[in-house]
């Protein structure tokens, strides 16, 4: 009788997963996102490029998976770590809201027109599944609408969700005073 290593093989390596499973859990999470690294940095038809959101650095800065920083743009949010303003009111809610939503998961990011800002930060309009992460920031209070042209793709959308933030004294627009 022969050794079938094809045979053998297929009984030993669901085996050998499994029990590199239990002993590294973390493991099932690298395997669950196994199949979206093959879609990570490449834009679709519409130019959105899915991303990786590997830890958010404030309310409107994450760093993507790739190492790269990248600034939502249309909005800034209270500072956290501004080495002269320190830490401004809601600066803290701001930033752990982002982390919420977008942190470790995958998003879309959309160019507008400008490729980086002045310190090579990506700007970009980030996309949860169908919504855009900077609109919700100003809906819920937690950034302002601020327009730097010439990336002025949705300023409109971002203004009017400042104002009816503002009007129901949401967020920032409840605690802060200007």
């Amino acid at each position: 009788m022969q050794f079938n290593f094809k045979k053998a093989f297929s009984v030993i390596a669901p085996l050998v997963v499994l029990s590199l499973l239990l002993v590294f859990p973390e493991l099932s999470e690298l395997i669950e996102n196994y199949s979206y690294t093959q879609i990570l940095g490449t834009a679709d038809e519409q130019g959105f490029e899915q991303v990786l959101v590997k830890r958010v650095v404030d309310g409107d800065t994450i760093e993507l998976s790739d190492g790269r920083k990248l600034r939502y743009i249309g909005i800034d949010t209270p500072e956290t770590k501004h080495p002269s303003k320190g830490v401004e009111c809601f600066g803290k809610e701001a930033s752990e809201y982002n982390k919420n939503l977008v942190e470790n998961k995958i998003i879309s990011i959309e160019k507008d027109i400008s490729e980086t800002d002045r310190y090579a930060r990506l700007l970009r309009y980030v996309w949860l599944d169908d919504e855009m992460i900077n609109k919700k920031l100003v809906e819920e209070g937690y950034a302002h609408a601020s327009s730097y042209p010439p990336d002025i793709k949705y300023q409109d959308e971002l203004r009017e969700a400042e104002r009816k933030a503002r009007e129901n004294n949401l967020g920032l627009w409840s605690k802060c005073q200007e």
